[in-house]
């Protein structure tokens, strides 16, 4: 793939660049490709241990140096019994990202959603799946996702290097 590395250090007004240069700044930080993962099934948990939300997405990278960009939404409702809920984004069976406290329970419970944006480099050309997973943090109640059939969204673009 085509780098950044071969054009000029500076550029002087009325300055034109070759073929060849245009070449690699077309090449260069393009997104390769998109892939998406949406889910209105309703999950719910009531264990103080992470449980999948059913929102998953996978890539596969075309180059191990590429980087891929998370973005999701998530519903999140805790009734009225549970403190707090917790979600993570997980990549195959590592956190990435823990955030504890994304909702609260109240005396009229409480829906959010919950919006994350995350960069991450996987460094391989193999198949990488991207999920969320939630749990009740405090409490006796109940943590759910996609509530009401909420539609819950996890989208992966794969930024070339």
């Amino acid at each position: 793939m085509a780098t950044p590395t071969n054009l000029p250090a500076s550029f002087t007004t009325g300055a034109v660049l070759t073929a060849a240069q245009m070449n690699d700044l077309r090449g260069a930080f393009r997104i390769l490709q998109v892939v998406s993962g949406t889910t209105t099934t309703t999950t719910s948990t009531t264990s103080a241990t992470y449980a999948d939300t059913g929102l998953t997405a996978t890539i596969t990278p075309q180059s191990s140096s590429s980087t891929i960009l998370v973005l999701l939404t998530q519903s999140v409702y805790v009734d009225v019994a549970a403190t707090d809920a917790g979600f993570q984004l997980v990549k195959g069976s590592t956190s990435l990202v823990i955030n504890a406290g994304v909702a609260y329970g109240t005396a009229s419970a409480n829906l959010v959603t919950w919006g994350l944006n995350y960069l991450d480099s996987p460094a391989t050309t193999s198949a990488t799946t991207y999920k969320t997973q939630m749990r009740r943090i405090g409490g006796t109640g109940t943590v759910y996702s996609q509530v009401n059939s909420n539609r819950s969204s996890i989208i992966l673009m794969e930024v070339s290097a």
